[in-house]
C-alpha cells in the first residue's frame, strides 16, 4: 500500500506544475485527482502521509488511519482538518505559507485597478461600437480615478497584509492598518475598524475566518465607509455579509467591490451573483492562482514531508 496519499490533485493542478520534487520526497506515492468524502477513509487507511488541499478530514477519518503520522495541508488555512483529534493521535500537520504573495497582491490592484479606471465598462463600450461611433478621439462616459493620495485601508496585517501596503506605498497611496479583529491589543499605529471605515478610500481583507472575524464587514460597518470607497476581498467569503454588500451596493452606499472568495464555493446562489449589483467583480478564487504560486505551494508541501523526515518538521500548525 502507498506511503503517502494525495487526496485532490486537480484542485491545484490543471497539467502545468512538475512534480518531481514531491514525488522525490516520499517512495511510493498515491496521487488522486479528487476524493469524495466517501472515499477518504479507504484511501488513507493505510497511508503514512497525507496531503490535502480542500478534502476534509474528519475525527473519524483520522482514528482508523492507523498508520498515519503527517498530514500536509496544501494551502495556508487548516479549517479542513480536525487539529485537535490529530493532536490526541500524535499526528502532525503542516501547512504551507507566504507562497502566493506575489499572486494575491497582483490581484487585489488587478481588481482596485479595474474598478478605479472603470476597465470592463469602457471595454463593453468598445465591444458595442460606441468608441466606433464617438465624435471624439476617446470616450469619457465613466470617470476615471486615480491611487495617488487614496488612503488604503488594511484589516489583516500579516504577510500579505504587509506587502499590500509596500505595493500601496508605490503607487502613492497613504495607508492605515485596522487592529487585529477580536483583540484587545492596542497600538498606536492601527485604529479601531469603527474609526478607520470612514478614513479609507479602499479596504483590502487579508485576515483569516474566524469566530472574531465572521461578518466582521456588515451592514454597520458599511454604512460607516464613504459613498465612493471599495471593498476588496481576497481573504475568506466569510468575513464579508454578501447580503448586507449586495444591498449597499445596489444602494450606493459604497461606490464598489471587487470580490475573489464567497461563503461557499462553488457557489450556487449567492446574493453577490445577481445581474444587476453595480461596479462589482467577482473572481473564482484565483487571486492566490498564478503558476509559480502554485508551484511553489508544490514544492513547499515536499519540503515539508523532507523535514519531518529528518525529525525537524516546518511549518507545524499542531504542537
Amino acid at each position: 500500500m502507498p506511503t503517502g496519499v494525495f487526496l485532490d490533485k486537480d484542485s491545484l493542478d490543471q497539467g502545468d506544475l512538475n512534480f518531481t520534487h514531491l514525488q522525490s520526497s516520499l517512495v511510493d506515492w498515491q496521487i488522486h485527482a479528487v476524493s469524495l468524502e466517501e472515499q477518504v477513509e479507504a484511501r488513507i487507511r493505510d497511508a503514512e502521509v497525507v496531503v490535502t488541499n480542500k478534502v476534509v478530514l474528519t475525527a473519524a477519518h483520522l482514528a482508523q488511519a492507523k498508520k498515519l503520522r503527517l498530514v500536509c495541508v496544501a494551502a495556508t488555512g487548516t479549517n479542513n482538518v480536525d487539529l485537535r483529534a490529530a493532536q490526541e493521535q500524535g499526528i502532525t500537520v503542516c501547512n504551507v505559507r507566504a507562497y502566493a504573495t506575489p499572486s494575491v497582491v497582483q490581484h487585489v490592484f488587478a481588481l482596485i485597478l479595474n474598478l478605479l479606471r472603470r476597465i470592463p465598462d469602457y471595454q463593453r463600450a468598445v465591444q458595442e461600437g460606441r468608441w466606433q461611433q464617438s465624435d471624439q478621439f476617446c470616450l469619457l462616459d465613466y470617470p476615471i480615478a486615480e491611487l495617488q493620495e487614496k488612503v488604503l485601508g488594511i484589516v489583516g496585517y500579516g504577510e500579505l497584509g504587509q506587502a499590500v501596503a509596500k505595493a500601496a506605498e508605490c503607487f502613492g497611496m497613504q495607508v492605515r492598518v485596522a487592529q487585529r479583529p477580536g483583540s484587545d491589543d492596542v497600538r498606536a499605529d492601527r485604529l479601531p475598524l469603527s474609526e478607520l471605515l470612514p478614513r479609507v478610500d479602499i479596504l483590502t481583507l487579508h485576515c483569516p475566518l474566524s469566530a472574531s472575524t465572521r461578518n466582521l464587514i456588515g451592514q454597520a460597518e458599511l454604512q460607516l465607509m464613504k459613498p465612493d470607497a471599495l471593498l476588496i476581498n481576497t481573504a475568506r467569503g466569510g468575513i464579508v455579509d454578501e447580503a448586507a454588500l449586495a444591498a449597499a451596493l445596489r444602494q450606493g452606499q459604497i461606490g464598489g467591490a471587487g470580490i475573489d472568495v464567497l461563503s461557499v464555493e462553488p457557489p450556487q446562489e449567492n446574493p453577490l451573483l445577481a445581474s444587476d449589483l453595480p461596479n462589482l467583480m467577482i473572481t473564482p478564487h484565483i487571486a492566490w492562482a498564478s503558476r509559480a504560486a502554485r508551484q511553489r505551494l508544490l514544492d513547499q508541501v515536499a519540503d515539508n514531508i523532507i523535514a519531518f523526515k529528518k525529525g525537524l518538521a516546518q511549518n507545524q500548525v499542531t504542537p
